[in-house]
């Protein structure tokens, strides 16, 4: 119930008062409601730029999944995001002119995920061995990274010539390759869309994620820590160690991003590539409960949210993203800061339908 039932009440709480919103500015409800999900998922491009806005919210929503679990609030996914996209940019304008793609791909990803768990270890450090709030720390971080990336692309970065504050283009070998020439090669015609490769990584790491924090030893150790401090310090766990490497996973996750729009979509660094992605991890993050198939399933809903959003702008007159963002406003409302509230109601409905007798007498069994 708390992992499936209750995250489902929560969203459907929301889009009820989302709705009655939509019908007091002068919208019809159900019009906006099918609109929203046909610009999503009816065509092969609405599907393809709702996986590419999931690919980057599985990477952030991760990013703040891993460090909660750790008993840390994560909310430096934007600055750690902005850190990879970064690193992938300079491996790429250093080495895609000389090297091949098969070497040249490798690098910026693992250059992508080193800069965002360097970035990510030191709020870290800090918390673990100098006690600042983690909160705190990060939030500064994103401005920090958000103003070096700023700094460089109106100076050393830019490129020659060109008055937008920007780098100059990959070579193709820095180019990750898109779903629809994938799907080319195996004979399935697909549109041209930022949809690229970099959403199998993107699974990929929700699994290692779940692989990691609930089949290893150093994951239960991290549970520990976040569920009971004390308790696991009694254990014989250090946590100093456990919530810098938290904190460094959580950054490495984000900085994928800069994979999936650096290399997948824009091939050049540009200086909003992330569009608030980091902020949007902690919804995702909050929906999917802090588990890598919530956070998949909470990610394809924001994808959804966004590219129909983008369509409802077009085909309703005078409805404007605002009203998107509402939505998602109120999503993280319910599912964040009232995400228990349903709880209680939802718990004596299943006792009323006979679950609190089961539970109980197969307590009574088991003892």
């Amino acid at each position: 119930m708390d992992v499936a039932l209750l995250p489902a009440v929560n969203l459907a709480l929301a889009l009820i008062v989302a709705g009655i919103v939509v019908a007091l500015v002068g919208f019809e409800p159900v019009q906006v409601l099918t609109l929203l999900v046909k610009g999503a998922f009816g065509s092969k491009a609405g599907i393809s730029y709702t996986l590419y806005y999931a690919t980057t919210f599985i990477c952030t929503g991760l990013a703040v999944a891993v460090a909660f679990h750790g008993g840390l609030f994560n909310i430096g996914g934007e600055g750690q995001a902005i850190m990879g996209g970064l690193g992938a940019g300079l491996a790429a304008l250093a080495f895609s002119p000389h090297l091949p793609g098969w070497a040249m791909l490798p690098l910026m990803v693992l250059t992508a995920a080193a800069f965002g768990a360097a970035w990510g270890a030191v709020p870290g450090l800090l918390q673990a061995y100098r006690g600042s709030h983690i909160v705190i720390t990060t939030i500064m971080f994103n401005f920090i990274a958000s103003a070096l990336l700023s700094y460089l692309l109106v100076g050393t970065l830019k490129e020659p010539g060109n008055m937008t504050p920007e780098s100059r283009a990959f070579a193709p070998s820095a180019h990750m390759p898109g779903v629809h020439e994938g799907l080319a090669a195996l004979g399935i015609e697909w549109p041209r869309t930022p949809l690229n490769l970099t959403l199998l990584i993107a699974l990929a790491a929700a699994v290692a994620v779940w692989g990691v924090l609930w089949k290893s030893r150093g994951g239960y150790d991290l549970r520990a820590v976040g569920f009971a401090p004390e308790a696991a310090r009694y254990a014989g766990i250090r946590p100093q160690r456990l919530l810098v490497a938290a904190m460094a996973t959580s950054g490495a996750l984000a900085g994928l991003v800069g994979v999936n729009e650096i290399a997948g979509a824009h091939g050049r660094l540009l200086p909003d590539f992330v569009a608030g992605a980091g902020f949007a991890g902690i919804a995702v993050s909050l929906i999917g409960r802090s588990h890598p198939v919530g956070i998949v399933l909470a990610s394809l809903l924001f994808g959804a949210l966004y590219q129909g959003g983008s369509e409802l702008a077009f085909e309703i007159n005078g409805f404007s993203r605002d009203m998107v963002f509402l939505l998602q406003g109120l999503i993280v409302l319910f599912a964040g800061a009232m995400a228990q509230v349903a709880a209680p109601a939802l718990l004596r409905v299943w006792c009323a339908a006979g679950g609190g007798e089961r539970v109980s007498s197969k307590g009574s069994g088991d003892g």
